[in-house]
């Protein structure tokens, strides 16, 4: 499906800063050269977004607010996998596959990103693009379990129609590339909010100084979390700023009922704890063991920018390393695989954090506002305001 960019309600020609640009540096160690996980050779991202229809929601029919992001851990990856791990903040939600991935210690297929309703659609898209690489899966070659991470959009979407085809899916897969990242309201981000704010897709990355190997560790969140006066950007509590300065913002939604059109109010059961999904990649060479220890670093990271995690947000950590090549079939009962020695770790725990808490920063920087279903709207974060808080507070760094 095409793109409706027209949708946004920001103009396309508004250039939203990411938190470096704001001269806030997080961390100690520098940024690769795109600042992105595609920073970590041979990485690739991808994303379709979909974005159609305005007004009152017709369940299965729109306005559609979602999309799905795809993430290539390196070339052939199903003849050349690479050694992965993960770790479960709080587990209301779902990644799939990820029972293979404890098992083996391996990724052997494309990550993908998408909203609840839509994993087994992209489940499928990622199945079919395989099959077409791979054409004796399931015949002659083993099969696959995909691996697909959920956040709910249905704030925003019409998340009952399921609009992202499998078709959609290997689009993205087909258009995944190395260098910069789309970020914000794109591809599985296009109807996430984080904070109470218009968030979406976030990437960062970090690269050690020779002396500590050299190693980058790159990041990409799918940010969906968190209540607004939660919210803290390099310490600062700017959630609570925020709130202070703008008291027609209410806690518990964006867009007060009282200012919906009475035909598109409809109460809400639940309560929106939303979800955060955070894929490392590092090209450090890391056995599945020392990935999942790093995957529990990365929600650090998570917790500086103010989330809780709370009962109902799924957060889920995937973390793989292209250091390593694991073979398809090995020909030999052995083979030999490097692996960083443990008291070595810590440079890349540090690495972990902060551009983790830097790619949220960043989903929610560069996401634009989006109105959605039920004319739902979800403000982008206003830079300047934003600065007008920071500026209250010297020079904010960790």
């Amino acid at each position: 499906m095409a793109q409706a960019e027209l949708l946004l309600e920001a103009s396309v020609t508004e250039a939203r800063p990411h938190i470096q640009d704001l001269g806030i540096k997080i961390g100690q160690y520098e940024s690769g050269e795109w600042n992105a996980i595609t920073d970590v050779p041979g990485v690739k991202v991808g994303h379709v977004t979909i974005m159609e229809g305005t007004g009152a929601l017709i369940p299965g029919h729109g306005p559609v607010r979602t999309g799905a992001t795809v993430i290539i851990p390196r070339d052939d990856v199903w003849n050349h996998k690479v050694p992965a791990g993960a770790f479960v903040l709080n587990g209301t939600g779902e990644m799939t596959g990820l029972a293979w991935i404890t098992e083996s210690g391996f990724l052997e297929y494309p990550i993908a990103l998408t909203n609840t309703l839509n994993v087994p659609r992209v489940a499928d898209g990622i199945m079919s693009w395989m099959i077409q690489q791979y054409p004796e899966i399931g015949i002659s070659d083993d099969t696959l379990t995909p691996v697909v991470a959920e956040c709910d959009d249905s704030r925003l979407n019409d998340s009952q129609g399921r609009h992202v085809s499998p078709e959609d899916v290997v689009q993205a897969l087909e258009n995944a590339a190395s260098g910069p990242v789309r970020e914000g309201s794109v591809g599985a981000g296009t109807g996430m909010v984080s904070y109470q704010f218009k968030s979406g897709i976030g990437t960062a990355s970090r690269v050690l100084p020779p002396e500590k190997g050299g190693y980058r560790v790159g990041i990409l969140v799918n940010a969906n979390h968190g209540r607004r006066h939660e919210f803290t950007m390099a310490g600062v509590p700017v959630g609570r700023l925020y709130m202070d300065e703008e008291q027609t913002i209410a806690k518990e939604e964006v867009t007060p009922a009282s200012s919906l059109p009475s035909k598109t109010f409809r109460p809400q059961k639940r309560q929106d704890s939303g979800s955060t999904i955070i894929i490392v990649a590092t090209d450090a060479p890391l056995d599945a063991r020392q990935l999942a220890r790093l995957s529990k670093r990365a929600t650090i990271g998570l917790a500086r920018t103010g989330s809780i995690s709370h009962h109902g947000s799924g957060d889920f950590v995937l973390a793989f390393s292209t250091g390593n090549s694991i073979p398809h079939y090995p020909k030999d009962p052995t083979f030999v695989m490097t692996h960083l020695a443990d008291t070595h770790l810590n440079p890349l725990f540090q690495a972990t954090v902060e551009a983790t808490e830097e790619a949220i920063l960043n989903a929610l920087l560069q996401a634009t506002t989006v109105t959605g279903r039920d004319d739902r709207r979800f403000e982008a974060i206003s830079i300047e305001q934003l600065r007008s808080i920071l500026a209250t507070y010297p020079s904010p760094k960790h």
